[in-house]
């Protein structure tokens, strides 16, 4: 749906901020929002610095495995309730259709290109 599909395009806008977070534990620095900024200019990308105040703000002083463990509890849950809802909205489908033969079709629109395969995180 549109909502979704926003959601995951605010996620992938975020997404380069916490891996430069983790990209700077894994180094065995404290992260800060200069070692994140650091980490993303070294690959060029374009930083906005209220996502990095954000970003160190919500993950400073907190156990990244436990962080992410709860991340994964959270994502499971997820998956869970759209797989379940699936069998649903699938029934439901053949009925909304032959409701609307008569309307004209509105053009969905396409999702943006990700020719670089996902590569372009860091841009």
């Amino acid at each position: 749906t549109q909502s979704t599909w926003g959601t995951l395009k605010s996620l992938a806008r975020v997404m380069k901020y916490i891996a430069a977070y983790l990209l700077a534990v894994l180094a065995g620095q404290s992260p800060s929002e200069k070692s994140v900024k650091a980490i993303l200019a070294s690959v060029g990308a374009q930083v906005d610095d209220e996502a990095v105040k954000k970003v160190v703000a919500e993950l400073n002083g907190k156990n990244i495995e436990e962080v992410i463990a709860a991340g994964k509890t959270k994502m499971a849950a997820v998956a869970a309730v759209a797989v379940s809802a699936a069998p649903a909205a699938a029934a439901a489908a053949p009925a909304a259709g032959a409701k609307d033969e008569g309307k004209k079709k509105e053009k969905e629109p396409e999702p943006e290109d990700d020719g670089d395969m996902g590569f372009g995180l860091f841009m």
